[in-house]
């Protein structure tokens, strides 16, 4: 899977930071808070977009990943989201985050070349017992600050997650065809199946109809 990106580095005193960005951002995608979840929605291209750059955090540990998302969620008039993916290890607090991105200017063009994650293999279990031990410390924490939801996580966990937006962007588009009765086709992360620490879940939907932006 090649990636097409803009890599941009800036410094904050005496830290510099490397931020990764998509070349062209997902035209069909949305992140916003709904009730019980963090609801990501999109269309097969933005789907298969978002799985390589989750791939990508796995190995890019004193990166920033960043993906522009943020637009109202068309179906509520939620207001939208930019996600930003990053590791525990990296110590970043997203405060800084607003003072960071003024900073990045219009970076440098690279193509990472990746071996792109595979969607859901039902005889793989994707959501193990061991998961739910007390003794996991490996799990996602969320925070939203400045229009941005910073997910934090581990080189294993998002290598273990992979595989979520990639199932959407593999089956979604053969459910909706499908079932037309019954269009509704998702894939969740939250605390119940061991992968949350903290904040809300994330609820990731297919979606073929979108307006015109």
């Amino acid at each position: 899977m090649k990636l097409p990106l803009t890599i941009h580095q800036a410094r904050l005193g005496a830290a510099e930071f490397k931020v990764i960005r998509p070349a062209r951002p997902p035209e069909r995608a949305v992140l916003s808070e709904g009730r019980w979840y963090l609801d990501a929605e999109v269309d097969q291209g933005a789907a298969q977009l978002i799985a390589g750059l989750w791939a990508l955090a796995a190995t890019s540990p004193r990166s920033l990943v960043h993906v522009p998302l943020r637009r109202d969620d068309p179906a509520t008039g939620r207001p939208g989201l930019d996600l930003v993916l990053l590791h525990h290890s990296l110590q970043f607090a997203p405060s800084r985050w607003k003072e960071l991105r003024a900073k990045l200017g219009a970076g440098r063009a690279r193509t990472a070349d990746l071996p792109g994650p595979t969607a859901f293999d039902p005889a793989v279990d994707h959501y193990p017992q061991e998961r739910h031990h007390k003794e996991n410390r490996d799990r996602f924490h969320t925070r939203v600050h400045t229009e941005t939801l910073f997910l934090t996580g581990s080189a294993t966990l998002f290598a273990d997650t992979a595989w979520v937006f990639a199932d959407v962007a593999h089956n979604g588009s053969g459910h909706v065809y499908a079932h037309p009765a019954r269009r509704h086709y998702c894939v969740e992360l939250d605390q119940g199946n061991g992968y949350f620490g903290s904040g809300s879940g994330l609820h990731v939907v297919y979606r073929d109809e979108w307006p015109d932006y």
